[in-house]
């Protein structure tokens, strides 16, 4: 989960340091995208299995899954909403694939979780990925793959729709503004496997419940939901 430095690392940090988006503060050259203090005080989401699970509470009697857990729990205004900001922002792919790596690492330490087969992240429409330039949620995937020991799909999951911001959008509006917005381009790819569908942040489920629908409607596939961060009211 860390990279190589060089003396050429060390010389581009005189001019420009590297800082934690959590807090700001300069990383050590032993610390990679976020320092150990806030990796130590992040606010994890419970993996146990005789704890509640908000994620999975929030698919409960709407969606058929496996299993869903988020990483990180925060609330509007809280520092660690910097995490998805940079990710989604700041064009800091780098720190989405260690996010998504450090997640997968400590999943699989903390609970008894089913092999999965494919890693899929959660498909932007193409008209918002050129615009944005990248999938943030394609390099958590990735993260997670380095873990979990398996591949990425990326292009079976499809977007039809183009559909606009959710972020002021009431419980209802999210649910609607989503609805039959994915398609599954090759089922038969997906028959009888275990899929995660990862997401950058989940506030309602609205999102990722229409992907598993999608899934669900022409596949015989089981499906898992991980995010990094959970929206807390």
């Amino acid at each position: 989960m860390f990279r190589k430095r060089n003396i050429l690392d060390d010389f581009v940090e005189l001019f420009f340091p590297r800082l934690c988006p959590v807090c700001g503060e300069k990383l050590s050259p032993k610390e990679e995208f976020i320092c150990l203090k806030c990796m130590i005080h992040l606010p994890r989401t419970p993996f146990g299995m005789n704890v509640i699970n908000k994620m999975e509470n929030l698919f409960y009697g709407i969606v058929d899954i496996e299993r869903a857990y988020a990483y990180f729990s925060y609330k509007k205004g809280s520092d660690y909403q910097n995490i998805i900001y940079h990710l989604k922002y700041k064009d800091e792919k780098k720190l989405g694939e260690y996010m998504g790596e450090c997640f997968g690492a400590e999943l699989l330490n903390s609970v008894s979780f089913p092999k999965p087969d494919f890693i899929c992240p959660v498909p932007l429409h193409p008209k918002k990925e050129k615009k944005r330039g990248y999938n943030q949620s394609e390099y958590i995937a990735k993260g997670l793959a380095k873990s979990f020991h398996v591949p990425v799909i990326k292009n079976n999951i499809i977007r039809i729709k183009f559909t606009i911001s959710q972020t002021h959008k009431t419980r209802f509006e999210r649910w609607e503004n989503v609805q039959n917005i994915f398609n599954v381009v090759n089922p038969m790819l997906f028959n009888d496997k275990h899929i995660i569908i990862v997401d950058d942040v989940v506030t309602t489920g609205a999102t990722l419940a229409s992907c598993v629908t999608a899934i669900e409607s022409c596949c015989n596939a089981k499906v898992s939901l991980l995010v990094l961060g959970i929206a807390e009211k």
